[in-house]
């Protein structure tokens, strides 16, 4: 597969992603990618700091203006050095705890599977925010919320359901361990570390920015135990932490992307060999035999998949589910 180029990268960012929901970076990334001069000095950043979601977030997070694409291009023109150098020390790490929509509806299935509570192990933690599935409120279309088992949460998770089918457990699944791999991981109760969290929150998004809020208000007060480090070196250290009495369950939220494709496949391999049951939020193109199983594969969207079957389209920030039923078994990845 052709790589392709930045501008191409920025010209889709723009056309698929940002549209519909950030109307500002949707001219940032559009202006970029007819921009000649500054593709030049993005394409001085290594490859995987190229990324628009990056760029943008490290230029707001040093001050750049909230205007339009000439009013950017003119700052970021003249303090390129510092976003350079700051890009470079910087990862996106979204923590969208919307995402827990889907990841809970996963959970649900194994829970029908086991008797007794999970451990969770999140690679590519980020805060920590989705660790916490069991602690967020939600609402699947037109139904009834379903609530933790302390009361109603106050991250309310709701989700657009597109088609049918969606299997909403009667219960949230119980959660009695959880831990998370990250290699910078972020510390909520560091007022740096939120303010990365909230840039990584789109300009408009001010709902989003709300719910990440009051997650990290949860999370601070009952922090998880996160790792420094490469998932792959870790992996099998901190599983064996894990109380060997419960279900460990493998969480990646569009953290595979930022492998290489043999590292993908030797952590999912890794993953497989600890007889954990694998979670994962990936794009179009990252696991070629979770797409082999997808009945409808769409760009711009991710695949829900449970031990490397797809179950469902899934929003990139989790603002709608569309779960499809497939009666092919797990794959082999290789």
């Amino acid at each position: 597969m052709t790589q392709r180029s930045t501008a191409e990268w920025y010209r889709s960012f723009g056309e698929v992603e940002a549209r519909g929901h950030s109307p500002l970076f949707e001219e940032w990334a559009l202006g970029i990618a007819d921009d000649a001069d500054v593709i030049a000095l993005i394409d001085d950043l290594p490859p995987q700091k190229r990324q628009p979601n990056l760029v943008f977030a490290t230029a707001r997070l040093l001050g750049a203006p909230l205007g339009g694409y000439p009013e950017f291009r003119a700052w970021l023109l003249e303090h390129w050095p510092h976003v350079a150098d700051e890009a470079k020390q910087r990862m996106t790490q979204t923590n969208e705890p919307r995402r827990c929509g889907a990841i809970v509806l996963a959970l649900g299935l194994i829970a029908q599977r086991i008797d007794g509570p999970m451990a969770i192990l999140e690679l590519g933690a980020s805060g920590g925010l989705c660790l916490y599935p069991d602690r967020y409120s939600y609402r699947y279309g037109d139904g009834d919320w379903l609530h933790p088992a302390t009361g109603p949460s106050t991250v309310r998770i709701d989700v657009e359901v597109r088609g049918g089918g969606v299997p909403v457990p009667a219960a949230i699944p119980e959660i009695s361990w959880r831990a998370g791999i990250d290699l910078h991981p972020l510390d909520v109760r560091k007022v740096e570390d939120v303010r990365w969290l909230e840039t990584l929150v789109w300009p408009e998004q001010t709902e989003r920015r709300d719910r990440i809020r009051a997650a990290i208000d949860i999370v601070r007060n009952d922090p998880p135990k996160l790792i420094r480090g490469n998932a792959i070196d870790h992996l099998a250290a901190v599983a064996a932490s894990a109380p060997p009495e419960l279900t460990l369950v493998v969480v990646t939220s569009v953290m595979l992307t930022y492998l290489t494709y043999p590292e993908r496949m030797e952590l999912i391999a890794a993953i497989r060999d600890l007889g954990a049951h694998g979670i994962s939020l990936d794009g179009i193109g990252v696991r070629p035999a979770v797409d082999a199983l997808h009945p409808h594969p769409v760009d711009g969207r991710f695949t829900l998949s449970l031990d490397g079957v797809p179950l469902a389209d899934v929003g990139p920030h989790g603002q709608f589910i569309d779960w499809f039923v497939h009666p092919a078994g797990p794959p082999q990845e290789s």
